[in-house]
């Protein structure tokens, strides 16, 4: 008997601690949702989800028309640029962009009077008439547009060496709250020649009248380089759409300085290999001025007979052929 009632006794206590335990967990599942705060705390949950909901929606919808704002500034600047390329390729633009003060009259004259000259020269030298016509049509052509290169590149990389300290001096200039406008005037005080009197014209352009985003692009056409694009592009999409205007010309002084340092690479590692196109150009007429010095009447024929002139004519030619393939294979853009 006494076995019968221990074990009554145990299957009822693990019976209640059965009940017990429902009930308990139960209570944990179920009260939440039976209090009188559920609705009210569900409701104030679904407002602050809505609310958030919303301002997500709203700032994915202001990204995306700053989007299109910046994808449709982008596609006009294209377009100007289009319209505008054939004014860069003209005498009158690459003069300008050499930095020269002359008028394409001017110029021309000063061709003519080279040509002649160089056409002089050549006969006071001894060579033939055909020779002479050729070298000074040469004097006439060639060396006016080569020293106007020579000017427009030099100043191209005066340019761009001094244009980034230019752009760090705007970014500067707006973080300490100027207008743009007046960190234009400082950069053109306080940097040095060619960046100083572009951005001086700027200046000049902005105090007639005309709009920044239309005074830009006419510093890319008087110094066509892919820094001046970029300052273009990045001042007139942020006059557009808006945006930290320090924050993207700062992204564009690092970008222009890792193109420099990116270009001063290239120039070393490309070295060897122009030294070696300077030297192999060079040998044929070192090697002529010696035999002249040495055997004048030997060489001499190529200058005062007709064979001769015309197979010096073809070794130039081909000479000249050669050299612009050797540029091309040293010379790296980026």
């Amino acid at each position: 008997m006494s076995i019968l009632g221990n074990d009554l006794i145990l299957t009822i206590a693990l019976f209640v601690l059965v009940v017990l335990s429902v009930l308990g967990v139960a209570w944990g599942l179920f009260y939440p949702r039976l209090s009188k705060n559920f609705k009210r705390d569900k409701r104030f949950e679904a407002i602050s989800m809505s609310r958030v909901q919303v301002g997500d929606k709203r700032s994915r919808a202001n990204n995306l028309d700053r989007r299109k704002d910046i994808e449709a500034n982008l596609r006009k600047i294209e377009e100007q640029q289009k319209k505008g390329s054939k004014k860069k390729s003209s005498l009158k633009a690459r003069l300008k962009q050499a930095g020269l003060t002359l008028t394409v009259r001017q110029f021309w004259t000063y061709s003519v009077i080279s040509g002649v000259v160089t056409m002089l020269i050549s006969m006071i030298g001894g060579m033939s008439m055909l020779t002479s016509i050729g070298l000074g049509f040469a004097g006439f052509l060639g060396l006016p547009h080569f020293w106007i290169a020579r000017k427009r590149k030099k100043r191209m990389a005066k340019f761009t060496a001094e244009f980034p300290n230019a752009v760090d001096v705007i970014v500067r200039g707006i973080k300490t709250g100027l207008p743009l406008g007046d960190c234009l005037i400082i950069a053109a005080s306080e940097t040095a020649e060619p960046v100083k009197s572009e951005f001086q014209q700027v200046i000049d352009e902005q105090a007639m009248g005309l709009p920044l985003n239309k005074v830009l692009p006419r510093l890319h056409e008087r110094v066509p380089i892919a820094e001046t694009n970029f300052f273009a592009i990045v001042i007139s999409i942020q006059i557009e759409a808006g945006g930290s205007l320090s924050e993207a010309l700062g992204n564009l002084s690092r970008v222009l300085r890792s193109r420099a340092q990116m270009k001063q690479k290239i120039n070393a590692m490309s070295m060897e290999a122009k030294a070696s196109a300077a030297i192999i150009a060079a040998m044929p007429f070192i090697i002529a001025f010696m035999t002249y010095l040495t055997q004048p009447d030997y060489i001499m024929i190529m200058f005062t007979e007709p064979m001769g002139n015309m197979l010096l004519a073809v070794t130039l030619a081909w000479m000249g052929v050669g050299v612009l393939m050797m540029r091309n294979m040293i010379s790296f853009e980026i």
